[in-house]
């Protein structure tokens, strides 16, 4: 998985970059075909009381991002990896969903052409 990290507009400290990074790697256990991972660190808006994290992952076929915002980057980083979580979740199952409907044609088709034979 290729990670990418970008803080707009300010330097952020170390331990958040590394808390950041440790947990996008985290994103493995919920499906292993990440192909790219861009964590995004900025202040929203006027506010700068108000930190937003952005995570983009991309995966064979489709892009999922989850943005949160809070008064803190760790809580903001945990937030956005929990929603890309379950984002992953719910790919991974529709992934196979589809890939079962493929098999049950498949096999349908085997079975028709087993019949004919006889």
């Amino acid at each position: 998985m290729d990670i990418h990290f970008t803080a707009r507009r300010f330097k952020p400290h170390q331990d958040i970059r590394d808390h950041a990074l440790s947990a996008i790697k985290k994103l493995d256990k919920y499906y292993d075909g990440i192909v790219r991972s861009d964590i995004i660190l900025s202040y929203e808006g006027k506010n700068p009381s108000l930190k937003a994290t952005e995570i983009k992952v991309k995966v064979v076929g489709a892009v999922l991002s989850a943005k949160e915002k809070s008064d803190d980057f760790h809580k903001s980083i945990d937030m956005a990896m929990e929603k890309s979580g379950r984002q992953l979740d719910k790919y991974k199952s529709k992934l196979r969903m589809k890939n079962k409907k493929t098999l049950r044609k498949v096999k349908e088709k085997e079975n028709g052409e087993d019949s004919g034979d006889e």
